[in-house]
């Protein structure tokens, strides 16, 4: 017979999985009805050399993304290895004292990510000098390493918080860490959030108001009808970087504004298309899925972070500075193989994003083009490979778009 301790275990763990998975079940609800999506051919809207274009980038492009994660896997690996000799040297250079777990551990994780960040720009200055030499990247390589530093800084600083408030309730609390750290991480998670219009945003981009008045009022008037409150309607300098086209909605309550690239304004795009474009970030907001997404994260957090409780306390558990590159490269790898169940979530809202801004604007006919222009502008697979759409589909495809924009056509 199991002892009370492993029944209460057991009984924990099985309430545990099913509120999990009730949230799972309620964060995935929307509002899209179960349409008859036609099925099209890709040739249909895209002619031979446009798709021939797209899919020479592709071909290359997406091994980005393939050699560098082996990398950051690989040093990560490394560094795991040599977590104790990396922690020693740490704690000399400091001179931190043994009791010192905190500091030592936060430091650790820093040299850490400093060494992928080292790693990694070597394949991102190649995969930069791609996308140059196709048109999409318009940044000199000198303003890209500044900007590639400051992200660094950034991302330093999240990951050292992280990992200073995971050693600490290591520390304080035992084994049951991961606990109370996935509503600390979680906590962390909303708090970049709040900071990426007031903070982050500003590192990387100016704004100023949009000059059309008639396109500002076309948008503020979709804010409106779907319940969103707007401040202002905003022009980014996305095109010293970038040819790519984009928009979004940032910041929360009183900082909240429409934000379009400039890449979005440059003539390629209709009014109609940004007016849907608009329509569909600011479906977004009414969707809460900001919100949605951060309570997807505090859902995932809690395995990856029970998960790399077990692999670590067979270390010496992560209280030891040690252990942190073992975390660290647990904490990446699982990530990576959840990566298919984030992106489908991610489709999930994107596509109710779709429905919602075909409803307000009653315009599919500027959905189909935005999507086509989309593609053809930066060079994006209408309908990619199935790996591609597990690892880095964070949007549908832009034929099943398409499609979902054909469906809502027939139903008005």
């Amino acid at each position: 017979m199991p002892s009370l301790a492993r029944r209460r275990t057991l009984l924990g763990f099985v309430l545990g999985a099913t509120l999990w998975m009730a949230s799972a079940f309620l964060l995935l609800r929307t509002e899209v009805p179960v349409l008859d999506m036609p099925h099209l051919d890709t040739e249909s809207y895209f002619s031979t050399t446009e798709l021939d274009r797209i899919h020479q980038f592709t071909s290359v492009a997406g091994w980005f993304w393939v050699v560098s994660t082996l990398v950051e896997l690989a040093v990560l690996a490394v560094l795991a290895w040599q977590g104790r000799r990396l922690a020693a040297v740490v704690r000399r250079l400091l001179r931190l004292p043994p009791t010192a777990h905190v500091r030592c551990g936060a430091a650790v994780a820093a040299c850490c990510w400093i060494a992928v960040w080292l790693a990694t720009t070597p394949i991102d200055a190649v995969e930069l000098w791609w996308y140059r030499r196709y048109g999409l990247r318009s940044q000199a390589y000198g303003a890209w390493l500044v900007d590639r530093s400051l992200g660094l800084l950034v991302t330093t600083v999240v990951v050292v918080l992280a990992v200073a408030a995971v050693v600490y309730l290591a520390v304080r609390i035992g084994r049951r860490w991961w606990v109370f750290a996935s509503g600390a991480v979680a906590v962390l998670a909303v708090l970049v959030v709040l900071a990426q219009p007031l903070v982050i945003e500003p590192l990387f981009n100016r704004f100023t108001p949009v000059t059309d008045h008639n396109l500002a009022a076309h948008v503020e008037r979709l804010a409106d009808r779907l319940g969103v409150h707007i401040e202002s309607v905003d022009v980014s300098d996305a095109s010293r970087r970038t040819t790519v086209a984009n928009a979004r909605v940032s910041g929360i309550g009183p900082t909240r504004h429409v934000v379009l690239d400039d890449t979005l304004l440059d003539g390629r795009f209709s009014e109609g298309e940004i007016v849907w474009v608009s329509a569909h970030e600011l479906a977004h907001v009414a969707r809460n899925h900001v919100w949605k997404r951060c309570a997807w994260f505090a859902l995932f957090v809690i395995p990856v972070l029970a998960a790399i409780a077990w692999a670590t306390e067979r270390r010496g558990g992560i209280r030891n500075p040690a252990v942190v590159p073992l975390a660290l490269v647990c904490a990446f790898a699982f990530s990576v193989l959840m990566l298919p169940a984030q992106n489908f979530v991610s489709r999930h809202y994107e596509a109710e994003a779709d429905w919602l801004a075909l409803r307000v604007t009653d315009d599919p006919a500027s959905a189909v083009a935005a999507q086509k222009h989309f593609s053809l502008t930066g060079l994006v697979d209408p309908d990619p490979p199935v790996w591609v759409l597990l690892f880095r589909g964070t949007h549908p495809p832009a034929m099943q778009r398409i499609e979902m924009a054909k469906a809502a056509d027939a139903r008005r």
